[in-house]
């Protein structure tokens, strides 16, 4: 982060500086703004948020001992010298549209794109959002990689894509950066909003509209008006990438003529300005396809390695931006051949010494995800070997649950998944529906435990067992307990 003293983050955020003394004021803030205080090193500003489970400010003493010069808080403390947000219940419905924050959490957007705004000054940041109900972390991971090409890129940890992760992406910003990539989610209206004041887009990507949250939304169409408002929020003259393939999306070019933005559309449609064509997958799942670009005199073959064919979309996304500020489209598709997977429980793919494969996408799960990591199994398949499907419950689907859950499960009939296994009460609809369409073997358990032994006895050298869920379903623990596994044990 820039240095910054308590006076001016009082002056941005609308707080005043406790004790009210010219040497608190002056306190700089040198390092890393977090909101954990194990996370604390010498010269953080510690943000006291009050989350679910528990209230940040309990933890200011664990924060000064492990160095922080200062914490954001909403009450006085004589831990650490503190900028304090009062609370002003008014202001949690003053905005209807938008959600009802806590005086700290808008506090810390405010110092965020403080931030944001002092490096745009010193150097011209140029900022790419994305969201989508699904692949925004990979895609997320490929554009860092192609853009670090071009100049210093800065993009979120993990899955940081909410209103506590963006502005602690933003707040790591430097002088030194050029490029910010950020990863924009909601589950709500006005939640995309909220993260586009924080990092007005130069460019958003909006790679798909699912059925991630549909039962928070109610329907599709719904989700598409809350991730439209990353078109909304763009830049003077920005740019909006839209999937040519998903006609929710492309509704959205109405919202980018609306703000005035310039469009280019992505996918496999023939009038896709950025295409790809004969796509196929490798035995490893790993996607390659040819890439058609209206100013490409000869298309080129791109050869992902990542896993699963809904990357292909994803990386027209990142050639499309990466082209727009200026990189030759050769070396768009060769950055795109040598980017790795970089965050864990995304179709992380780990070949046992007996022979096993695990294939681990568990950090979280919706029906389009299931239904492209399903895909990307089958194409995995060995000759001398069985492809199993392990699924955990997919999580905020409201009513329509049970009838998503059976429809991956006839997938995994029709893609030919030799057994199933469906872990807890959540996904029994997956199993039923599957032994409905023909599956050969299916088996419902109650947790990721009884999975484990069953795994332990019915795996062997050749098969290829994939891990799939919403996070909090547990199955991405279960995958990393396979990864390092065998069927000796472990």
């Amino acid at each position: 982060m820039i240095p910054l003293t308590l006076r001016e983050i009082a002056q941005v955020t609308g707080g005043r500086v406790h004790p009210d003394t010219p040497e608190a004021g002056a306190v700089v803030v040198t390092a890393t703004v977090v909101t954990d205080s194990r996370e604390v090193v010498p010269g953080s500003l510690y943000v006291a948020r009050r989350g679910d489970h528990a209230d940040g400010h309990d933890f200011l003493d664990a924060a000064a001992s492990r160095g922080a010069v200062a914490a954001l808080t909403n009450r006085e403390s004589t831990v650490l010298p503190c900028v304090v947000v009062d609370e002003d219940p008014s202001r949690l419905s003053e905005r209807p549209d938008r959600p009802p924050y806590d005086a700290v959490t808008r506090a810390f957007a405010a110092l965020a794109r403080e931030v944001r705004d002092r490096c745009a000054a010193a150097g011209g940041l140029r900022t790419v959002a994305i969201t989508g109900s699904s692949g925004k972390t990979s895609t997320k991971d490929l554009m860092a990689q192609v853009l670090e090409r071009l100049g210093p890129t800065l993009a979120p940890e993990a899955s940081y894509n909410s209103e506590v992760g963006v502005p602690l992406t933003v707040c790591r910003l430097t002088e030194q950066h050029a490029y910010l990539v950020a990863e924009m989610g909601a589950s709500g209206a006005g939640h995309i909003a909220h993260l586009t004041a924080i990092a007005p887009p130069t460019v958003s990507v909006v790679l798909n509209v699912g059925t991630a949250h549909l039962g928070e939304f109610g329907s599709r169409e719904a989700i598409g008006v809350a991730k439209s408002e990353i078109v909304e929020g763009l830049e003077p003259g920005g740019l909006a990438v839209l999937n040519a393939d998903d006609p929710v999306v492309q509704r959205m070019e109405h919202v980018a003529a609306r703000v005035g933005a310039r469009i280019l559309t992505v996918g496999r449609a023939q009038d896709a300005d950025v295409r790809a064509s004969e796509v196929r997958l490798d035995g490893q799942g790993r996607a390659s396809f040819r890439l058609h670009a209206a100013d490409l005199e000869h298309d080129l073959r791109v050869s992902l390695r990542v896993v699963g064919e809904h990357h292909v979309g994803n990386a027209l996304a990142v050639a499309a931006v990466a082209h727009e500020w200026g990189m030759p489209w050769v070396d768009v598709a060769d950055a795109l051949g040598r980017a790795e997977p970089r965050s864990p429980g995304r179709m992380q793919v780990t070949a046992r010494e007996d022979g096993v494969t695990v294939v681990n996408d568990a950090y979280n799960a919706n029906p389009d995800s299931t239904a492209a990591a399903l895909r990307a199994l089958a194409a995995m398949r060995q000759t001398d070997g069985r492809v199993v499907a392990v699924l955990g419950g997919m999580l905020e689907l409201g009513e329509d649950s049970d009838a998503e859950h059976a429809g991956v499960g006839r997938l995994a009939a029709e893609l030919g998944v030799d057994e199933l296994v469906a872990v807890g009460d959540l996904a029994e609809p997956a199993a039923a529906a599957y032994l409905g369409a023909g599956g050969a073997s299916a088996r419902t358990v109650p947790d990721r435990h009884a999975a484990r032994a069953h795994l332990d006895q019915t795996l062997r050298g050749g098969d290829v067992v994939l891990l799939k869920s919403s996070r909090d379903s547990g199955l991405r623990l279960l995958g990393d307990e396979l990864a390092h596994a065998s069927k000796d044990g472990d």
